[in-house]
């Protein structure tokens, strides 16, 4: 396996993270959570691009998209059951993963691995790191996805197969805590490009590249927000407020989908911004 990319994380931190994480795994506060609903209530966001007729595709592509799992103490795991069961029922032609599967140590990503790994699109499963991801042991997550299926995308572009041929998955590294670089996550890339990113920052590393339509999470819609969404909390980033939720217009560009996520980060609570998948088709 390979190192961490963050210089900074040693092995005696992996130790020290290892038995924390024994320990916090199945906290109590985010288990009582998630039983008297303060975890929200997920839900389903749907979606529909319609291409320009040269770029249209044969058939209608179903794209299943989760984001901000932070699975540990602040997340209960049923909330993943949850999800999976959903991604199930729906039955997309392939699954994106927008980053941030860890709160703490990067053990904690095993209670993904194992449901990933019971989880088929027929076109596959790929994802990108987010903030939280590298700021551990983001190779040992990247092990525990790639075992179980999960194509992990650090600037680079993968096209997918008959009949969808003509599209690629554009996957960005995280604008502030990895090392983004657009020329190489399009390189190669197919004429119907869907990007994959963690943050809505990373519009700011496009470098002029054009995408079909984009994918990011990290905002959690402010996972505390005001009865009318708006949210009261931000992440850091300066396009986490304009683009903290919903669906964007992006000048020049294609639109961008910003998911409120699965999990809680900080606090194990959510409150008017509840969880959601994104089934995005497009045609």
């Amino acid at each position: 396996m390979s190192s961490p990319r963050n210089k900074r994380y040693t092995r005696r931190q992996h130790f020290i993270e290892t038995l924390l994480g024994a320990a916090m795994l199945g906290g109590r506060l985010s288990a009582l959570s998630y039983r008297i609903g303060l975890h929200g209530k997920l839900g389903v966001t749907r979606h529909t691009l319609t291409l320009p007729s040269e770029r249209r595709l044969a058939q209608p592509l179903k794209i299943a998209f989760a984001s901000d799992f932070h699975a540990g103490r602040t997340t209960h795991a049923a909330i993943f059951d949850d999800l999976f069961a959903r991604i199930a029922s729906e039955q997309p032609d392939v699954l994106l993963l927008g980053g941030d599967y860890i709160t703490g140590p990067a053990t904690h990503a095993e209670v993904l691995s194992a449901r990933l790994a019971h989880c088929h699109p027929p076109l596959g499963k790929f994802a990108v790191f987010g903030n939280h991801d590298l700021s551990t042991d983001d190779a040992l997550i990247a092990d525990l996805f790639e075992r179980a299926g999960v194509r992990m995308l650090v600037n680079r572009s993968i096209t997918l197969a008959a009949p969808f041929s003509e599209v690629s998955i554009c996957g960005m590294d995280d604008p502030w805590t990895g090392a983004p670089d657009a020329a190489a996550t399009f390189d190669g890339a197919g004429a119907v490009r869907l990007l994959l990113m963690h943050a809505p920052d990373g519009l700011l590393k496009l470098r002029g590249q054009r995408y079909d339509i984009g994918f990011a999470g990290h905002t959690h819609g402010g996972q505390i927000a005001l009865p009318d969404g708006t949210p009261i909390i931000m992440p850091q980033g300066p396009l986490s407020r304009p683009y903290y939720y919903g669906r964007f217009p992006v000048q020049g560009n294609g639109d961008l989908i910003v998911t409120r996520g699965i999990g809680c980060g900080g606090i194990p609570v959510r409150i008017n911004a509840d969880p959601e998948l994104v089934i995005c088709t497009v045609q």
